[in-house]
């Protein structure tokens, strides 16, 4: 997942694979068919570790707004922790691709847009809830939160900060929070 997550699908080779998983490649492709099977469990591993507390931290925080800051200070945490590769897999790890490699660009797009549908799925649940005004564009505001999520990550792997992706988290909460105030 790391070497995947650190120089991205196709800057990975099968050397760097089976060197971080100390196997032969014969081994590799019996337990996961092809780079690409692996990858997408490389993925499907990030998603549950990485992905899970974020997701959570929006869908339980109190209100859409908090949700969403919520997400994107947990988002800020993992793409500077000095542990782990900057930013984030599923945003990096395609940038480049050729078209023999269009299943994998597909497959991340797929990814990312069930992370906006993930901010979507909150915003909706605060206007059940009452603290979405009704007129809110849910889906603007959606796509607003993972282009800014998504563009910190790309920020994290330039070298920011964790106090420079804070000011960008503080400038979209307070971009969110006009957006969700009532209808007057």
């Amino acid at each position: 997942m790391e070497v995947f997550w650190e120089h991205g699908y196709e800057g990975t080779s099968i050397a760097d694979l089976t060197a971080a998983m100390d196997v032969r490649p014969p081994s590799l492709y019996a337990a996961f068919g092809s780079k690409e099977e692996l990858f997408r469990e490389a993925v499907a591993r990030y998603e549950e570790i990485e992905g899970g507390p974020p997701l959570r931290a929006l869908r339980e925080a109190p209100t859409a707004l908090a949700g969403i800051e919520a997400l994107l200070r947990a988002n800020v945490a993992d793409y500077t922790d000095p542990a782990k590769p900057k930013g984030c897999m599923v945003v990096l790890a395609a940038t480049t691709y050729t078209p023999s490699t269009e299943g994998v660009r597909d497959f991340l797009a797929e990814q990312r847009r069930g992370s906006t549908a993930a901010v979507h799925d909150r915003l909706v649940a605060g206007r059940a809830a009452g603290d979405v005004p009704p007129g809110a564009d849910i889906r603007g505001l959606a796509a607003y939160v993972t282009s800014v999520q998504f563009g910190m990550s790309l920020q994290a792997r330039d070298g920011a900060s964790a106090e420079e992706l804070s000011t960008v988290v503080d400038l979209a909460v307070l971009a969110c929070a006009q957006r969700l105030r009532p209808l007057q």
